[in-house]
């Protein structure tokens, strides 16, 4: 095993030199926010989307704007709204009074990267409309069904606050995100920074692409094909199960969880960490690039019991305490 572990770090060297190059991009443009701009790469290496939620203003629209610029890829960005209908996402059909037929006229999901802002102010048909597309990278428009351009991925974003007026997305839709992420007020270091770069009218960046539609696909070949040892895989299993069955693990939260988290969070946390192996530069993952990348694949998918509100114990307070209990191999 350690000869093909030597050729997969081989390759993975060969294949990861653009991240460091789609890094700089990004980094021309965002200051700080290392935590956000690896877990994009992670979700465009691992085909998984992602929520992000943050107050407005922390660069969360800012930043997958840049990323889709970094990548030779369509782009679409979505601002999604309380009237917005189906048709105004996925497309309809258009009469053509010549001939007395109809033809599709796609929507502007059919695009390799979907920025859904403010995905949480959408009625329900809209967002059943984006999880089709989400899960079968198909549309279905009138009778004909439509293959969506690989890669495709959604990224959208939802802020915590100003809740009134929007329609919080359904445990099933949040379940089909790879991974959640939860963005923070940058440090005053970082703050100076975007000060310094950011307050000037119509500021304009340069902001090259660094890697092609078909070039990502290559790269999932090697995140596939990274090594992943059977007590790595072991260490997973236990991780999702404990969320179902705390007390078999020597722990008392049993009471604090209503649903623990589905073999999609195993699967979802598997691909998750070969591809944050892949942004280190390793073709192995290690019990760490599980840890590391664990709380964003499982924090919404954990439902806490009215209980734990009480206590005021989050999901992530949950996961944490897993992850610091549960045996490391």
């Amino acid at each position: 095993m350690a000869i093909d572990v030597k050729q997969i770090e081989g390759r993975v060297a060969e294949k990861s030199a653009f991240v460091r190059s789609l890094t700089g991009q990004l980094e021309k443009v965002i200051v700080g926010q290392k935590y956000m701009l690896e877990r994009l790469l992670v979700g465009l290496l691992s085909n998984g989307h992602i929520l992000i939620e943050g107050v407005p203003g922390l660069a969360k629209t800012l930043t997958v704007t840049t990323l889709a610029q970094a990548v030779k890829a369509s782009f679409r960005r979505l601002q999604f709204t309380p009237d917005l209908l189906p048709a105004d996402l996925i497309g309809t059909q258009i009469y053509q009074p010549q001939n007395g037929s109809f033809v599709p006229k796609k929507g502007p999901i059919f695009a390799n990267i979907i920025l859904a802002d403010e995905i949480n102010r959408a009625p329900a048909k809209v967002q059943s409309a984006l999880l089709e597309a989400m899960q079968e990278h198909q549309v279905t428009i009138g009778d004909e069904t439509f293959r969506l351009p690989e890669p495709f991925l959604v990224l959208a974003t939802q802020n915590p606050i100003e809740q009134e007026g929007t329609y919080p997305l359904p445990e099933a839709q949040v379940d089909r995100f790879m991974l959640k992420l939860k963005i923070t007020y940058p440090n005053k270091e970082d703050e100076r920074k975007i000060l310094d770069r950011m307050a000037e009218t119509n500021k304009q960046f340069d902001v090259e692409p660094v890697i092609s539609p078909e070039e990502i696909l290559e790269v999932r070949e090697v995140v596939n094909d990274i090594y992943i040892d059977d007590k790595i895989k072991d260490y997973i299993v236990d991780i999702v199960d404990a969320t179902r069955r705390p007390g078999e693990y020597g722990l008392e939260l049993g009471n604090l969880i209503s649903y623990g988290a589905s073999p999609r969070a195993t699967i979802y946390l598997t691909v998750a960490a070969k591809a944050y192996a892949f942004v280190q530069g390793r073709g192995y993952v290690t019990p760490q690039d599980v840890k590391s990348i664990g709380m964003d694949v499982l924090r919404h998918r954990v439902i806490v019991s009215y209980e734990a509100e009480a206590e005021e114990k989050a999901s992530e307070d949950i996961i944490q305490e897993l992850f610091d209990n549960i045996q490391v191999p």
